[in-house]
């Protein structure tokens, strides 16, 4: 099947975004850190018992699928710089590997299945709902040359494999998610799912909606704070313009700000673990319990930081950060809904794993000197 032309010659706008992410992407990767400074020792290389033979078996169904140029163009090293070059920004800003919207329905099934079979039931509806979103969009608007359900990207990093590291990235307007996979463990950061808007009661998809449980337990847990903590937790009655580490922020520093997590209570404490345990359980739910336990051994070093308003109708922008987790989610101004002010229909997510291991990277690090020292 044939999908729809890309814009040629690229947009001026879009050009100067790619300009601007080049010298970003020049940068050796470091990772989200507090100071610029990676802290080690924070990830091991390790059994976890929760098998991935499933996900390979589903990426191999989907890269078998595929004519000889078309599988060339999905494939790419394990550690290829297309792993860093992602992007909210739509419709075509470095897109690279298939183009769901020009392969066939059998393939875009295959497509979905490496999805579903990688991600929780949770994970994977939410992940469908944004695309499903993204053509709701596109009905209101008319505008078929930005949005659209199969405006999106995916790619097959290294081999497919039981042992050795491979991975995954689908990418495209308002949902990229980078799959790392070492034997049992992954890594799924950077994450970023957002929509606009977020519910919608007409057309095709009427009835879908995304990011209520985030949103809402984010909300409970601000509710929830004396008039002392929400000094410490509240930053700026502002939003910022965006989330801090969206694309082209994979070295941003970010120092710990907000409250500390040590010093809510034991029921507030029970809600912030509801808002971590609404992002990390997008994952399959052997590797959300794994990485549950990596973030519950940081909890005394673990912020929370708000910024906007408290109250029941209010528009807002929170964060959780520790060493090993970084979630943010923003209510945005409307881009499509046209409104200059931050409104609930327009939601940003991000999530990170800070010092180094987004894409997996220091597990990477850590398989490739072993693999030397095996060898030496």
């Amino acid at each position: 099947m044939s999908g729809r032309a890309l814009a040629s010659p690229i947009p001026d706008n879009i050009q100067a975004r790619i300009d601007a992410a080049l010298p970003y992407l020049a940068e050796d990767f470091k990772g989200v850190t507090e100071d610029g400074t990676v802290r080690p020792g924070l990830f091991s290389i390790q059994k976890t018992g929760s098998p991935t033979s499933g996900i390979m078996t589903a990426a191999d169904a989907f890269l078998d699928s595929l004519d000889s140029k078309l599988r060339a163009d999905t494939t790419f090293d394990v550690d290829s710089e297309e792993w860093r070059r992602w992007c909210n920004i739509h419709p075509y800003l470095m897109r690279h590997g298939a183009f769901l919207d020009a392969v066939s329905p059998t393939q875009r099934d295959l497509a979905m299945g490496l999805l579903r079979e990688s991600m929780s039931p949770q994970g994977f509806e939410t992940a469908r709902n944004a695309m499903k979103l993204n053509e709701a969009i596109r009905e209101i608007t008319g505008s078929d040359d930005e949005y659209g359900e199969w405006l999106y990207w995916l790619s097959i990093m290294g081999d497919p494999s039981n042992d050795q590291p491979w991975g995954w990235q689908i990418d495209g307007h308002h949902l990229i998610i980078n799959f790392f996979v070492l034997g049992d463990q992954v890594v799924m950061t950077p994450a970023f799912m957002g929509s606009e808007p977020v519910a919608v009661d007409i057309g095709r998809y009427a009835g879908t909606r995304v990011f209520e449980t985030e949103e809402r337990s984010g909300l409970a847990l601000a509710l929830s704070l004396s008039v002392e903590q929400k000094r410490k937790m509240v930053l700026s009655e502002d939003l910022p313009g965006e989330v801090f580490t969206t694309a082209f922020r994979d070295n941003f520093e970010m120092k710990y700000e907000g409250l500390k997590f040590d010093e809510l209570s034991s029921d507030q404490q029970s809600l912030a673990m509801d808002v971590i345990g609404s992002y990390v359980g997008r994952m399959r739910p052997g590797q959300a319990r794994i990485k549950m336990e990596e973030v519950k051994n940081h909890l005394s070093e673990t912020h929370l930081a708000w910024m906007g308003g408290t109250d029941e109708d209010s528009v807002f922008y929170y964060r959780i950060h520790s060493p090993v987790i970084l979630i943010e989610f923003e209510h945005q101004a409307g881009i499509a809904l046209d409104s200059d002010v931050p409104i609930r229909q327009h939601i940003h997510t991000v999530v990170r794993t800070p010092n180094g291991n987004d894409y997996g990277k220091d597990l990477l690090r850590q398989h490739r000197e072993q693999a030397v020292h095996s060898h030496d």
